[in-house]
């Protein structure tokens, strides 16, 4: 189920973000990036629907996915069907 990101409180949207990004690894080439600045290269892509939040009933949890993760999600789901 898809959450949108403006229901949620600023801090706990804040915190979904840099838990998200530190899941994800720290490794990004060369050039190290903080993560202040890629929470804000997430929190971007969530307003510009590149990615969503999203709460999975089957294991009870909350996280940040891509569009392309979601609509894989999608696909697979009505293949099951």
């Amino acid at each position: 189920m898809i959450i949108p990101f403006e229901q949620l409180d600023k801090d706990t949207l804040y915190n979904l973000i840099e838990s998200y990004v530190l899941r994800e690894g720290t490794d990004y080439g060369e050039q190290e990036i903080s993560i202040e600045s890629k929470v804000a290269q997430v929190n971007q892509q969530l307003k510009s629907g590149e990615a969503m939040v999203f709460f999975s009933e089957l294991h009870e949890s909350v996280t940040i996915i891509s569009k392309g993760e979601f609509k894989a999600m999608q696909s697979e789901e009505q293949h099951q069907q």
